[in-house]
């Protein structure tokens, strides 16, 4: 294919590349007004976030991956670092002592508590400066009506 012939671009791909821009766009913004507000990363936040909102504040490992989307290796990692920062702890599940839950601290809360408005807030600003992309503006009057 020459350089003067493109692929073509089809409603589909046109759409999930809105998608994806937007989804870049929000997520830098989100990691930026999280660490530097409160010190804390996107993916630090979402674990606190499911946990806060989970039966007792806790899930098992697994679970918390597939609700923040990340792998096993991922989470595991991300749960060391909750917990060395005194956020989270482990526990063994009682039924099935191979199963490890996550379990939000007291200081977790406090933490998610805080950044929750920055959350909040850096979402709909993000949100408001990308609809006013041509490009994003469509996308987003469906998705946020």
């Amino acid at each position: 294919m020459s350089v003067d012939e493109k692929a073509p671009v089809t409603a589909d791909g046109q759409l999930w590349d809105g998608v994806v821009t937007l989804h870049g766009r929000v997520e830098h913004r989100l990691a930026k007004a999280l660490q530097s507000r409160h010190g804390i990363g996107l993916s630090e936040f979402r674990a606190l976030c499911r946990l806060s909102r989970a039966a007792d504040g806790e899930l098992r490992m697994q679970e918390l991956a597939d609700l923040i989307g990340l792998n096993q290796s991922s989470v595991s990692r991300l749960v060391a670092r909750l917990e060395a920062a005194g956020l989270t702890r482990r526990d063994m599940c009682p039924k099935d002592r191979r199963g490890v839950y996550t379990v939000i601290t007291d200081e977790g809360r406090d933490v998610h508590r805080d950044a929750a408005p920055t959350y909040a807030e850096t979402l709909t600003a993000a949100l408001d400066d990308a609809a006013d992309d041509p490009a994003l503006a469509q996308l987003l009057a469906v998705l946020r009506p």
